[in-house]
């Protein structure tokens, strides 16, 4: 199931926007179905640490027994300074503390390896050890001729992970693909 009005209950705070969602969240756990969400599909929208704190203590409560997927690492695409510094920083200490609402949440690395600087091939790098190499899954989507694949992979390959880091990622499946 793929969830992208996330992005609005985050956006909005409206509380009966957020059980809406929650109950979407409760009825895909219900049915064992796992959960894709684009938490910022609109790049107007401010993502910011308490937008992630309400993913995290609203939305993950009522899906507990499933995977749940971040695409994007949290963000539209590219390296945004409020999605890796504020969004992935409450799941990297939400994970560091053993926090079981994390237990089934996965983040793909899909189109945040574009125009990558050595300062953001290097963020990414960071995030994506704090977060855990397990739970990073490689993606592309959007199969544009200069977003296919091969491409994104390559890509993907110009950060500075280890072989070792590079075999995980390449490895790691889904657990819904399982």
């Amino acid at each position: 199931m793929q969830l992208e009005p996330a992005n609005s209950f985050i956006e909005d705070h409206d509380p009966q926007h957020i059980e809406q969602v929650k109950r979407v969240f409760r009825a895909a756990n219900g049915y064992g179905m796992a959960i894709v969400v684009h938490m910022r599909a609109n790049t107007s929208q401010k993502m910011g640490g308490e937008e992630a704190r309400l993913f995290l203590d609203e939305l993950l409560p009522a899906a507990p027994d499933v995977p749940v997927q971040i695409a994007h690492m949290g963000g539209a695409g590219g390296v945004e300074q409020s999605i890796f510094d504020e969004v992935l920083g409450v799941f990297v200490e939400a994970i560091a503390k053993g926090d079981s609402r994390t237990k089934n949440l996965w983040f793909d690395v899909t189109s945040v390896t574009a125009d990558l600087t050595p300062a953001t091939a290097q963020r990414i790098v960071e995030r994506i050890r704090q977060l855990g190499l397990p739970r990073i899954l490689f993606g592309s989507d959007a199969p544009t001729p200069s977003n296919l694949p091969r491409i994104t992979w390559a890509a993907f390959r110009k950060l500075p992970l280890t072989d070792s880091e590079f075999r995980t990622v390449e490895t790691n499946v889904a657990p819904y693909m399982r």
